[in-house]
C-alpha cells in the first residue's frame, strides 16, 4: 500500500483561544489600547494571522488587486467576498473578523443590509463601509449587525489615488464625516491616506477608535494589507517596511523543487 495522504487540520493550539472581541469592546477601548489590524484572504493566512495576537481582521475588497489581479476594488463582487470570508472565517477562532462591502452592493440602505447580511451569514463578525452613508450605516446597524466607518481615500469612488485633506476644505469634510459615522454608531474608523494632522484632529474629535493606513501614527491603531507587510508581491507601497519577503522564498522554493525533480538522482526526488 502506498503512503497514507496527509489531511490538513487545525492545530489545537490554533483552534482553543477566546473567540474575538465584540464590536462594543472595540470601541471601548479607545485610549486604553492600540488596535492592530490586518487583511486576510484565504485559509492559511487567517490561521496564522489568528494566532498572531491581532484584535481584527479584515477581508478587505483589496483583494481584488493583491489577490485577483484585478486592476480595481471596483472590479470585485458581493458573492467574491462571501466566498472569501467564508475561507478566512474557517481559520479565525480568537480575531474578530470584517468583512469589507464591495462596490456597489450599499447603494441604498435595503441593498446595505442584504449585503451586510450576505457576509455575516459568511463568517464576518462586522462590516466595513466607504464614505459617510448614514442612511446605509443606520439600516445595518438596526439589523444588529455592527459597522467600521472609512474616510480620507476612498478607493471604491475615487479615481485619483492620492492623499486626501490637504486642503483646509477637504479636511474639514473628512473630519465631519468622521464625527457624522462616529455619531451614527460606528464602532470604530479607519482613516486612509490623510496627513498626519488631519488624523490627529480626527482621532481627539471622534469617540470610535480610529485606524489608520498612511495616515501617520496619531490615529488609535494601524491596519495594513498583509500581502504587502509580508512581501508577497514584488514592490509593496512605498509606506510600508515588509517584515519578510515571501516573494523570494517562493521563487526559492519553487527553483529548488524543479532542480531536484530534474536530478538524476532519484533519492532527490519529491515524494520519495
Amino acid at each position: 500500500m502506498g503512503r497514507p495522504v496527509a489531511v490538513y487540520s487545525v492545530p489545537r493550539l490554533l483552534a482553543d483561544g477566546p473567540s474575538g472581541q465584540s464590536a462594543t469592546e472595540i470601541r471601548a477601548s479607545k485610549g486604553r489600547r492600540r488596535l492592530a489590524m490586518l487583511t486576510a484572504y484565504d485559509y492559511p493566512t487567517a490561521l496564522a494571522l489568528d494566532a498572531s495576537g491581532l484584535d481584527l481582521i479584515l477581508v478587505g475588497d483589496s483583494l481584488a488587486e493583491v489577490e485577483l489581479g484585478m486592476t480595481s476594488t471596483r472590479e470585485v463582487s458581493l458573492a467574491i467576498m462571501c466566498h472569501h470570508v467564508r475561507a478566512v472565517h474557517r481559520g479565525v477562532v480568537r480575531t474578530h473578523l470584517v468583512g469589507d462591502l464591495p462596490h456597489d452592493s450599499y447603494r441604498t440602505p435595503l441593498e446595505a443590509v442584504e449585503s451586510a447580511r450576505a457576509l455575516v451569514d459568511a463568517g464576518a463578525m462586522s462590516v466595513k463601509l466607504e464614505g459617510a452613508l448614514l442612511p446605509q450605516v443606520a439600516a445595518i446597524i438596526a439589523d444588529g449587525i455592527p459597522v467600521m466607518g472609512h474616510v480620507g481615500l476612498l478607493p471604491q469612488t475615487h479615481a485619483e489615488r492620492r492623499r486626501r485633506g490637504r486642503t483646509p476644505e477637504e479636511a474639514r469634510q473628512i473630519l465631519e464625516d468622521a464625527r457624522a459615522l462616529d455619531h451614527a454608531g460606528c464602532y470604530a474608523i479607519v482613516i486612509e491616506a490623510v496627513d498626519s494632522d488631519v488624523a490627529a484632529a480626527i482621532t481627539a474629535a471622534v469617540a470610535a477608535p480610529t485606524i489608520g493606513i498612511a495616515a501617520g501614527h496619531a490615529t488609535d491603531g494601524q491596519v495594513l494589507v498583509s500581502t504587502d507587510l509580508i512581501g508577497q508581491l514584488p514592490e509593496p507601497p512605498r509606506f510600508v517596511t515588509p517584515k519578510a519577503n515571501v516573494f523570494e522564498l517562493v521563487i526559492g522554493a519553487g527553483r529548488e523543487f524543479a532542480r531536484e525533480v530534474r536530478s538524476p538522482d532519484p533519492s532527490a526526488v519529491p515524494g520519495h
